[in-house]
Parts: C-alpha cells; sequence; structure tokens
C-alpha cells in the first residue's frame, strides 16, 4: 500500500482546507503523491490505481475530481506513468476523461507511447466521437506506426461497441475486469479450437481487431492456471511475440501480465534480455514479470535492467520489483486507500 509516511503526510494537507469532506480529501492526498516528482515512482503508481478505483466507482463530482487528478500528471517526463494515466483513465468507464486523452493523442509533441495509450482508453471509452480523428491518425503515414496501428484498432472496438454484435455474440465469460481493446472471439459451437485461435493471431493479412479478438479469447482459455488449456494457450499466445507489430508484442507481454502464469516467464525474460526489441514491448515484460514475483528467479531476472539504457524499461523495472516485493509480503491488494476497496 502507499507508504503510511507520505499517505498520512499528504491527507494531513489535504485535511488543512477548511470545508473539505473527506473523501475529497483522499483525492487530494493522492493528487499530491501521484504528480510530485520527489515521490518514488512505485508510490505513484499505487496512488494512480487508488484514483482510478475512485473515478470508477465514486458519484459524479467525486469521479470527475479523481479524472482530474489522474490527468493532472500528464505533465510528468515519465512516458511510463503517462502512459499508465491514459491506461487508467480508459478504465473508468466515464466519459469525462475523454478532453484529457483527446489532447494527449492530438499532441505529436507527446510520446508515442502515451499517444497509443490515448487512442487506446478512447477506443475502451467507446466515445464515438473520437472516431473522426482517429480515421485520420490511422491513416496518416506521417504518424508512428504504433499509434496509427491503435487508432486503426480503437475505431473497430467502438464500432463493435454500438453495433448489434455486441448484444448479440455469445462471448465466453472472463475472469478479468478490464476493459480489452477488443471482446475475446465469440463462441459458435463447444470449446474454441487452440490451433483456430493460434492461426488467427499469427495472420497478418486479418484486420488487428480481428487477431486481438484472437489474442484475448486465447487469454481467457488460460485462466484460471489449472485449465488443460492454460498452458497451450500460453504458449499460442507466446507465437505472437515474431509478430512484425511492436504494438501487438506489447499487448502479447500485457495479456501475460493478466494471467501471471508461471508458462510465460521464459517468453517474457527472453523479451526483457533482447536489447534489439522496441522498449514499449520489454516494458510490458517487465511489468508482466513484476506479477510473477513469487516464482523462483524472476526477482534476479529484473534486478539485471535496473540500469537499463532505456528510462521506460528502467522505471518498468522500478514498479516491476514493487510488485514483486508485494507478492513476496502476501499484501491482500496492490494499492489501496484508507475506508475503500482497492484497485
Amino acid at each position: 500500500m502507499l507508504d503510511s509516511a507520505l499517505l498520512k503526510h499528504t491527507m494531513a494537507a489535504a485535511a488543512a482546507e477548511p470545508n473539505v469532506p473527506s473523501r475529497d480529501v483522499t483525492v487530494q492526498a493522492l493528487r499530491k503523491a501521484l504528480t510530485s516528482e520527489s515521490v518514488p515512482l512505485a508510490q505513484r503508481f499505487r496512488a494512480l490505481f487508488s484514483l482510478k478505483h475512485l473515478a470508477s466507482q465514486s458519484p459524479g463530482p467525486q469521479a470527475t475530481a479523481a479524472i482530474e487528478a489522474i490527468a493532472a500528471a500528464f505533465t510528468s517526463p515519465s512516458a511510463l506513468l503517462k502512459h499508465e494515466l491514459a491506461y487508467c483513465l480508459g478504465q473508468t468507464k466515464k466519459l469525462e476523461a475523454v478532453p484529457f486523452l483527446r489532447e494527449v493523442l492530438e499532441n505529436r509533441a507527446e510520446d508515442a507511447m502515451c499517444r497509443h495509450e490515448a487512442a487506446e482508453a478512447l477506443g475502451a471509452l467507446a466515445d464515438v466521437g473520437s472516431i473522426d480523428i482517429m480515421e485520420q491518425m490511422k491513416d496518416d503515414e506521417k504518424e508512428p506506426v504504433a499509434v496509427r496501428e491503435t487508432c486503426d484498432i480503437a475505431v473497430d472496438r467502438i464500432r463493435w461497441a454500438h453495433s448489434d454484435a455486441r448484444t448479440s455474440e455469445k462471448l465466453k465469460d472472463s475472469d478479468f475486469a478490464s476493459i480489452d481493446p477488443a471482446p475475446p472471439m465469440p463462441i459458435t459451437s463447444g470449446t474454441p479450437s487452440i490451433p483456430e485461435l493460434q492461426k488467427t493471431l499469427l495472420d497478418t493479412t486479418q484486420p488487428l481487431f480481428q487477431r486481438y479478438r484472437a489474442m484475448f479469447a486465447l487469454r481467457d482459455l488460460a485462466s484460471p492456471p489449472d485449465l488443460p488449456t492454460a498452458e497451450p494457450a500460453i504458449h499460442a499466445l507466446a507465437a505472437g511475440f515474431v509478430d512484425p507489430s511492436a504494438l501487438f508484442r506489447h499487448e502479447i507481454a500485457f495479456v501475460f501480465g493478466q494471467l501471471s502464469h508461471p508458462a510465460s516467464i521464459p517468453a517474457l525474460a527472453s523479451v526483457l534480455k533482447n536489447t534489439e526489441e522496441e522498449s514499449m514491448v520489454r516494458h510490458e515484460a517487465a511489468e508482466a514479470l513484476g506479477s510473477l514475483g513469487e516464482e523462483p528467479g524472476v526477482e534476479d531476472v529484473l534486478r539485471q535492467f535496473l540500469n537499463d539504457p532505456e528510462q521506460v524499461v528502467r522505471e518498468s523495472v522500478i514498479v516491476a520489483l514493487d510488485m514483486t516485493e508485494y507478492e513476496k509480503n502476501g499484501e491482500m491488494e496492490y494499492a489501496m486507500i484508507p475506508g475503500l476497496v482497492a484497485v
């Protein structure tokens, strides 16, 4: 949980403001922690996850305050933090986050990793008003490939979210509460075939949205970890690490972080160790390994990259080691705030 001394100090400072309700005090305290460059990065991440919870679960004014608190940290020089801000805003289910995300997406001076995450978040929010700008960006050859590809997927997701397919398709119940860039493949008859899903996953002639649907179908076949389909699905997903799209490879690593299945460790470690790999993929592999912190050797692998030349990888390792420590200590939740259920 948040460092107790930090939380006590920031909450006390917020409480000193006159006529501030207790939940507003919490939001102000977390905002101070999140936006302060003097606060360790791992603690800022925990503050962020707590704010995401408040934004998702609170009524109107409190949710808006939490969203504004998250968006206030977009001034940070850390691309890793800013990309996580965008992701969290997309998971709030609140359209109040849209203006902040569009501003990031349309800012060509911003890091491509952050802009891609902003586009994905707009897709998660199913914001119809963002379709036009993303239609333009996905066909703009001046845009980074990751931004173009994400806009392409996000447009398809928004259209799917507002189509009859959303209610007519039969989808496998998922163990994950995340709003994903694409829904899993619909169930047509019986158990989906892993070889068939892998074929779609790896077929670069298919639209990325369809390939992502195969990816998330494979994810759902790998959870819980004792399913007979779990390890075969993990291996099918790992085959995606040879894909030509860095965006696609990074999403495979993200899915492995959700699954936290030991069978994914060799593939994730290989990605992290490959210094020729794109930093957006390596950083996601590092954070995925952090979710497997209790497994033998994982912490040792991560520590090898604390001084990596790539800042986003270094920072991801710091966050991953914090997650590892949480796993080792057996904490019930990664981020908790007083009086509220953790994210």
